[in-house]
């Protein structure tokens, strides 16, 4: 064989090597799946969503908007009134609706938002603040608190 069949032998493997690392999954994404999955298995509905307009949501790239996550719980018998606060220094501060929440504590870390309406009560917030989902239950446990009070 040729130096040259040697080369293209060797370019080949190289490109089927890189499409094959490609392909891993990196520790990060990991560890937001498990997260994830954990989230489901208590109850949560954790997706990924546009950042609505009234959060002031500031994308990695730092143009407002992007992509925030949102946990939320189902409350099949719940009626609750909308409401949206947003957190500022770990208070919440109402933009709409039950201005009875302004100003209650909110001791969660990460937490840009809290949304309720329907049958339905959420949290926007940053996922990599608690990459191992140790708030979990007390995101639950916060959101259940907040849907009895409304």
């Amino acid at each position: 064989m040729s130096a040259t069949a040697y080369w293209i032998i060797g370019f080949i493997v190289l490109f089927i090597l890189g499409s094959i690392m490609g392909l891993r999954v990196s520790p990060r994404e990991k560890a937001l799946g498990e997260m994830r999955d954990r989230a489901r298995k208590m109850g949560l509905h954790p997706r990924l969503m546009p950042a609505p307009a009234w959060i002031h949501h500031t994308a990695p790239s730092g143009r407002e908007g992007g992509m925030v996550a949102f946990y939320s719980i189902l409350l099949p018998e719940a009626r609750l009134p909308l409401m949206q606060a947003l957190v500022n220094g770990q208070k919440l501060q109402v933009k709409t609706g039950n201005t009875q929440f302004d100003g209650q504590s909110l001791d969660l870390k990460g937490i840009y938002a809290l949304e309720m309406q329907a049958n339905c009560a959420g949290l926007y917030w940053d996922e990599e603040s608690d990459l191992h989902g140790e708030q979990l239950e007390k995101m639950k446990n916060t959101l259940m608190s907040f849907a009895q009070q409304a």
